[in-house]
Parts: C-alpha cells; structure tokens; sequence
C-alpha cells in the first residue's frame, strides 16, 4: 500500500509540474500580438533584473523565442563565428546579451534596428514593423537588458542617457 501511495504522489507531482512548463506557440514566425502576454508564464511583480518591469521582461521574453531565438539564439548568444562575414559577405546574427555590441547602442538604435531590419543596410535581419507593435519591441528590448550584468547595464544606461539629450548615437 505504501509504494502505491508513492506512485500516486509522484504521478500527481508530474502531472503538476507539467501544467506549469512554458507553452509555446505552434509556428516560430507568428508574432505574438500586443495581448501576448496571456501566453506567457505568471510572473510575480516583482522588479526584474535591474529593475526592469518583470512583466514586461517575461512578455518580451516569449515575444524574443517565438520571433528572435532562431536566428539570435535561444539564449541571447548569436551564431557562431558571428564576427565573421559568411560566404553572403554579411555578418552572421550576433549575440544580444553582455558578449556582443546591442548595448553599445542607444534605445532608439535598438528599437529601429528591429523595427526596420538591416536588409536595406547590408544585413540579414528582416524589418519586424508591421509584425511586432512599438510596445512588443520595448518588450524585446526589456528581456534582452534583463541578461546583461549590473555593470554593462549601468554602462547603457549612462551612454543612452547621453543619447537622449543629444550626445553621439551610434
């Protein structure tokens, strides 16, 4: 009776952790629409990572895997070799998170580079206008701060700020 009480509980154990594993969508190249965020895992309101909005890091971070991931990596790590131009002569994706250049950037750079693409400037990353809202961008955007460290995010901060009011964009 005992190891039938104990097949019962970790069945029941199962069953509970499986209900609560992240669902994602069915097709890679849907965008998830602004209400996207009734698809993403529950999340405390707690601040995130530094002090970022943990729902809006965790709506981007589903909006990210189903549009970015594939080309990006699921981890915000780039492809390969991503500071060498392939055989196409155009560098592959690169990484988003603390090993690559996005937080040398201003906001606005970052938003318009996924906004726009980089097609029309020589690179591979399709225009995401018309697919992800301005809101799912800073969604994006918010996720792929969130992996940074304290300190290249202090960095960013600093030299957006100076954007902001002026100072050299790049």
């Amino acid at each position: 009776m005992k190891t039938t009480a104990k097949i019962v509980m970790l069945a029941a154990a199962g069953l509970w952790l499986s209900a609560c594993s992240e669902q994602r969508p069915s097709s890679s190249a849907e965008a998830i629409p602004d209400g996207g965020a009734a698809t993403a895992p529950a999340v405390s309101t707690a601040p995130a990572a530094h002090g970022l909005d943990a729902r809006l890091v965790a709506r981007g971070g589903g909006i990210y895997k189903t549009n970015c991931a594939v080309c990006h990596g699921a981890n915000a790590e780039g492809a390969p070799n991503w500071q060498r131009k392939g055989p196409d002569g155009k560098l592959p994706p690169p990484p988003l998170d603390a090993n690559g250049h996005a937080w040398h950037h201003p906001s606005v750079w970052l938003h318009d580079m996924i906004k726009q693409g980089t097609v029309n400037r020589g690179g591979n990353m399709p225009s995401w206008e018309g697919k992800l809202s301005n809101d799912d961008i800073e969604a994006v955007i918010a996720w792929i701060q969130s992996r940074w460290p304290e300190e290249i995010y202090r960095s960013w901060l600093a030299m957006d700020e100076k954007a902001r009011k002026g100072g050299a964009a790049h």
